[in-house]
């Protein structure tokens, strides 16, 4: 069996000579995924999103900001899939595309609870935390500021547990000292530099 546009990762078995069936075809391609795209608020695990989404596209119509593309390439699991890419359009948390969907590969749920990714804030890099100037553009477009975003004595912006995950804080951040992480490639969460 061949899947086209499947990257095999050194030192990982190639998924058309596994015997589980799609499952572990499934698990292999998870694993090698080596874009670090964002599923649309809601999405379930990776796993069961690709299991369910159908595909349609139907979030991405209904996206009023236009950030949700549709993923292109050969590879059958993963194209026509919804993605996010932060750099080029963050993800607003409008809510509308998780409402929409008919299969629930996106699930409604409160904007409290989106967990897209987790911004992660290089203080090294950050114009206020390294005293070059005050900038606040990650904190005033950040869409649940005081929750998943706060300022340390008032200037100093530090990244919470709360985090959605949507990139607007990578998208506007002038230095690129912000980075999402999308939740399937999450490991530890903490912002680089201490606190």
């Amino acid at each position: 069996m061949f899947l086209p546009g499947l990257e095999e990762m050194p030192g990982a078995s190639c998924p058309a000579r596994t015997s589980g069936g799609v499952e572990s075809v499934c698990e292999v391609l998870v694993m090698n995924i080596k874009n670090h795209f964002l599923r649309p608020p809601g999405a379930r695990s990776e796993e069961e999103f690709l299991s369910r989404c159908l595909q349609c596209g139907q979030c991405a119509q209904v996206c009023i900001f236009d950030c949700i593309k549709m993923r292109r390439g050969f590879n059958f699991f993963v194209a026509g899939t919804p993605e996010i890419n932060p750099k080029e359009a963050p993800c607003h948390l409008c809510m509308r595309c998780s409402a929409i969907c008919p299969s629930d590969a996106l699930h409604d749920v409160p904007i409290e609870e989106v967990r897209m990714g987790y911004a992660e804030l290089d203080r090294k890099k950050c114009l206020t935390w390294t005293q070059t100037l005050i900038c606040r553009s990650c904190y005033e477009r950040c869409p649940i500021k005081w929750r998943a975003m706060r300022l340390d004595q008032g200037e100093f912006p530090v990244i919470t547990d709360k985090c959605a995950g949507c990139g607007l804080c990578e998208h506007v951040c002038p230095v690129g000292a912000i980075v999402v992480t999308p939740t399937r490639f999450q490991g530890t969460r903490g912002d680089k530099g201490g606190a």
